[in-house]
């Protein structure tokens, strides 16, 4: 937001039209103030990438108990799992399943 530097009003936008460059005028009292129509960016900043740790990690997993629980990958019928309470506490806890067939190891979970 932007103000009248002469009454302090909120300046109202006001798009280019038949040549006239976009301005930003004050309603109640003769200010303008015309805008270039061309944007220079001046530094580039790379964006990286925050590491994310997983909710489970694989020593929560090793002492996990284990249930019938079907791989959605593989379809492996045995999985781990551990639970955690995620939300509030008159929400159910989300359960953490990981695939005990060797050659898959899918991660998934039951919210």
């Amino acid at each position: 937001m932007e103000f009248c530097p002469t009454c302090g009003t909120m300046l109202q936008y006001e798009l280019p039209y038949m040549g006239r460059p976009s301005r930003f005028f004050c309603p109640a009292c003769p200010y303008v103030c015309y805008l270039e129509n061309k944007v220079k960016i001046k530094k580039k900043q790379p964006l990286v990438k925050k590491d994310l740790e997983p909710v489970v990690t694989e020593d929560d997993m090793k002492n996990a108990s284990q249930t019938d629980a079907s791989c959605p990958k593989c379809g492996h019928g045995r999985a781990a799992y551990v639970q955690f309470q995620t939300r509030s506490a008159d929400e159910p806890a989300t359960t953490f399943y990981t695939c005990l067939n060797e050659t898959c190891r899918n991660r998934w979970r039951d919210d």
